[in-house]
C-alpha cells in the first residue's frame, strides 16, 4: 500500500501540469467552426473534464449543431457543450475565448460583438485567443480595443495563428505560433496542445501573425517554382519521380517538391494524386499572399516575386480546371502533363 501512495505522489505533478493546475480554464467559448475551427472545437471539447464547458458559435447554425451533436454523441465524454445565439453569448460566461475566423472584418466584427456586450467580471482573468489569420496590424488594433475596454489586468488578446492544414486540426496535430507576452505563455499552452501538438512562441502580440505570413509567403514561392521545375524537366523528357527524387536529394528541395507535389502520381497522398481535391484551398493561398503583401508594405519590406505570385494565383483560381483546388493545382495551370 506505501508504494502504491510514493507511485500515486509520483505521478500526480505530470497529472497536474495538464488538466488540474490552478491555472486551468473550465469555460470555454469557441467563435468559428469552418473547416479548421470545427476539428479545433472537437478536439478542444473531448480533452476537457466533463466538469468544464464549452459554449459554441458560428453563423451556420447547422455546422454548430452538427458539431453540438457529434460531441454529445462521442463515447468519450468531454466538456459539456452549449450553443450561443451571438459571439457576445458565447464569451459573457467564458474565462478563455478562441476564435478561428476567416478574415480581418470578420475577427473585428466577432470582438467588437463581444465587447460592446460588457462583459461581467470573472473570478480569472479572460484570455482571448485569437487562431485566425489575418494581417498583423488587424490582430494590434483588436488586442489595442480589449485593453482599452476592459479593466487593466481583466483580459488579453493574443494571436495564435497555425500550420497543419485540416488534416492537421482533425488528428490534432496543429502546430501554432503564438504572439503573447511572456507571461502568459504558460496559461496559453495547455489549451492549444488540446488542440495541437507544438506550440512556438514567436515574441509579443502580433508575432505570430508575422510568423506565419512570412512562411506562407515562401510556400506560395516555393509551389510556384516546383510546378514550373516539374514541368520543365517533364517537357525535357525526364519521368517525373525522377524529378522529384533527384530535387529532394539537392538543393531544390522544399515542402512542395517533397509532401505536396503538384504532378498527379508523384506523392500517392498529396492532393495533385486525387484531382487536387482538399488540401489548401488556391483561395486561402491567394488570401494569405496578400496579408503577407499588406504586411509587407506596412513594414517597408521588398517582395519582388509577390505581385507575379498574386497574378498567378489570381488567374489560376479564376479558371473553372482549378477554382476550389489544392494551390498545388498552378501546375495545372501552367499546362502540366497529368
Amino acid at each position: 500500500m506505501k508504494t502504491n501512495v510514493r507511485l500515486w505522489r509520483q505521478l500526480q505533478p505530470h497529472r497536474r501540469a495538464f488538466s488540474t493546475t490552478p491555472q486551468r480554464l473550465d469555460n470555454y467559448a469557441f467563435i468559428g467552426l469552418g473547416q479548421m475551427g470545427y476539428q479545433m472545437a472537437r478536439n478542444l471539447q473531448a480533452k476537457l473534464s466533463p466538469s468544464d464547458s464549452v459554449h459554441l458559435f458560428d453563423l451556420n447554425k447547422g455546422a454548430m449543431e452538427k458539431l453540438a451533436q457529434e460531441m454529445k454523441s462521442s463515447q468519450a465524454g468531454g466538456a459539456a457543450v452549449k450553443l450561443a445565439d451571438d459571439a457576445a453569448e458565447a464569451a459573457r460566461d467564458a474565462d478563455t475565448i478562441i476564435s478561428c475566423l476567416p478574415e480581418p472584418r470578420h475577427v473585428k466584427s466577432a470582438y467588437g460583438t463581444i465587447l460592446e456586450s460588457g462583459l461581467p467580471a470573472r473570478p480569472k482573468p479572460r484570455l482571448f485567443i485569437d487562431c485566425s489569420t489575418i494581417d498583423p496590424s488587424s490582430s494590434r488594433e483588436v488586442a489595442a480595443s480589449v485593453s482599452k475596454v476592459l479593466p487593466s489586468g481583466q483580459g488579453a488578446f493574443v494571436d495564435a495563428p497555425m500550420s497543419g492544414g485540416v488534416v492537421g486540426a482533425t488528428a490534432g496535430t496543429l502546430t501554432f505560433m503564438l504572439g503573447a507576452p511572456e507571461s502568459l505563455v504558460a496559461r496559453i499552452e495547455p489549451v492549444l496542445l488540446r488542440m495541437g501538438k507544438r506550440v512556438l512562441h514567436c515574441g509579443p502580440q502580433g508575432t505570430g501573425l508575422s510568423a506565419k505570413l512570412a512562411n506562407n509567403y515562401l510556400l506560395a514561392i516555393n509551389n510556384i517554382a516546383t510546378a514550373e521545375a516539374m514541368n520543365l524537366g517533364i517537357r525535357w523528357g525526364l519521368d517525373p519521380k525522377v524529378l522529384a527524387g533527384i530535387i529532394n536529394v539537392s538543393t531544390g528541395k522544399c515542402w512542395p517538391s517533397e509532401v505536396n507535389n503538384p504532378v498527379p502520381g508523384v506523392v500517392e497522398t498529396a492532393p495533385a494524386s486525387r484531382d487536387y481535391a482538399g488540401g489548401f484551398g488556391i483561395g486561402l493561398m491567394k488570401k494569405d499572399l496578400r496579408l503577407a503583401m499588406m504586411a509587407a508594405r506596412e513594414a517597408g519590406a521588398r517582395l519582388d516575386l509577390a505581385e507575379k505570385a498574386d497574378e498567378v494565383y489570381d488567374t489560376a483560381e479564376a479558371d473553372e480546371r482549378c477554382k476550389g483546388r489544392d494551390f498545388s493545382v498552378v501546375y495545372r495551370y501552367l499546362g502540366g502533363k497529368e
